[in-house]
C-alpha cells in the first residue's frame, strides 16, 4: 500500500440498484475498493444493502476499509416488525451507519437518539444533510461525519462542487463554528475524479458517492480516479 500523510475519504453508498448493489456485483465493488486502497491508501467506506452486509464485512476483513449500514431505525430491540435496530446491525460486524439520507429522512430527535446509541455500542455515524444549516444542526449532535448533499443534484451527474460550490463552503463554515472535529464530506452528482478534487479544495475531507461507482462497468477505474484526484487535492 502507498502511504500518504493525508488520504481522501471515499464513501460508497450502494443504494438498492438491482443487480448492481447485490450478490457478486456487491463483492466486485468491495474487491475494487481493496485494490484502490492497496495502491493509494485512500480511506474507503462501503455502505451496501442490509442483505449484503455480512458478505462485504467478510470481503474487507483484512483491510482498514469500513462497512456502514445505509440506515438504522431509532428503536431498541424488541417487537418491531420491519424495523432494524442498531444492535442487530452491529452484530453483522459493521463499523458504522449512515442516517438521514435524503431518500430516508429522520426527525432531528431521532438523529440525536441514534448518534448517542450508536456511540454507546462503538459504531460510527455519518449524518446526511441537504443544506448548510441542516449540516450545522447535525454537527451539534457530534456525529463522526456530516455529508452535505443537495437532493436536487443526487443522481444527476452534476456535482455539487461545480453546480453549487457555495453550499460546500457555506457548510464547512457553519459546521466548523459548532464542531471543529467532525469530518465533513460532500455528495450529490459526484461522478469523476475532478469532482472529488474540487470538493476537497473547497474544504471537505472527501465524498459520498453512489451510482457513478455502483453502476459502472469498471468500478475499480472510477474509485481509483477519485482516490488519485483526492490525493492530488490534499497534497496541493
Amino acid at each position: 500500500m502507498v502511504k500518504h500523510m493525508k488520504a481522501p475519504i471515499i464513501a460508497i453508498n450502494y443504494k438498492a440498484y438491482y443487480p448492481y448493489s447485490f450478490g457478486k456485483h456487491a463483492i466486485r465493488i468491495a474487491e475494487a475498493a481493496i485494490k484502490v486502497w492497496e495502491e493509494t491508501g485512500a480511506r474507503i467506506i462501503l455502505a451496501p444493502p442490509f442483505t449484503e452486509l455480512r458478505a462485504i464485512v467478510k470481503t474487507v476483513s483484512d483491510t482498514p476499509i469500513k462497512v456502514f449500514a445505509q440506515h438504522a431505525d431509532p428503536i431498541k430491540p424488541g417487537a418491531h416488525t420491519g424495523f432494524i435496530p442498531l444492535e442487530g446491525l452491529k452484530d453483522t460486524g459493521i463499523h458504522g451507519v449512515i442516517i438521514n439520507h435524503s431518500e430516508h429522512r429522520l426527525k432531528l430527535a431521532d438523529i440525536n437518539w441514534l448518534i448517542h446509541r450508536a456511540h454507546e455500542i462503538d459504531l460510527e455515524v455519518l449524518v446526511c444533510a441537504d443544506v448548510p444549516e441542516t449540516g450545522a444542526a447535525a454537527a451539534v449532535l457530534a456525529p463522526d461525519y456530516v455529508a452535505v448533499e443537495p437532493p436536487e443534484l443526487i443522481g444527476t451527474g452534476i456535482s455539487v462542487s461545480k453546480a453549487k460550490p457555495e453550499i460546500i463552503t457555506g457548510s464547512v463554515n457553519l459546521i466548523r463554528r459548532v464542531n471543529e472535529k467532525v469530518t465533513i464530506l460532500t455528495g450529490a452528482g459526484i461522478s469523476r475524479g475532478e469532482d472529488v478534487e474540487a470538493a476537497i479544495k473547497l474544504g471537505t475531507s472527501g465524498v459520498l458517492v453512489a451510482s457513478a461507482i455502483v453502476k459502472s462497468e469498471n468500478p475499480y477505474h472510477v474509485i481509483r480516479d477519485m482516490a488519485i484526484s483526492g490525493l492530488r487535492a490534499l497534497q496541493g
